[in-house]
């Protein structure tokens, strides 16, 4: 999985980039190594803002998109509940695909056709 971090009036520093890429490097194994990554880093300059660190990601995945966006007082806490987020739409779309995999695969049985015949 490719990751491309950006940051908007956020200075990035190698510190914020690292902690991003472990946070989403177990996510990573799970999804295509093909999928794309863009996490936005930002924050929010209204002082009546209470939670101004605001962590955004977009997971682009063959045939579907995910997005999640989180906020809170600090920049780690966001990251770490993007991720988490992120983690469980990954893992709600792995299983919907494993469904739909099986539920073909008995169908084709029922109607007598081999399981290998469909792409």
């Amino acid at each position: 999985m490719r990751i491309e971090i950006r940051g908007r009036n956020v200075e990035m520093t190698e510190e914020l980039r690292e902690m991003v890429r472990k946070r989403f490097q177990r996510m990573g194994r799970q999804v295509s190594p093909l999928a794309t990554l863009e996490v936005v880093l930002s924050e929010e300059r209204n002082p009546r803002v209470a939670d101004s660190q605001v962590a955004e990601a977009t997971l682009y995945v063959k045939g579907v998109t995910l997005r999640a966006r989180e906020c809170s007082p600090t920049m780690g806490h966001s990251v770490h509940e993007l991720a988490e987020d992120m983690g469980r739409q990954v893992k709600k779309h792995r299983e919907l695909r494993r469904k739909r995999r099986r539920t073909r695969r008995m169908v084709d049985q029922l109607r007598g056709r081999p399981a290998e015949a469909r792409p």
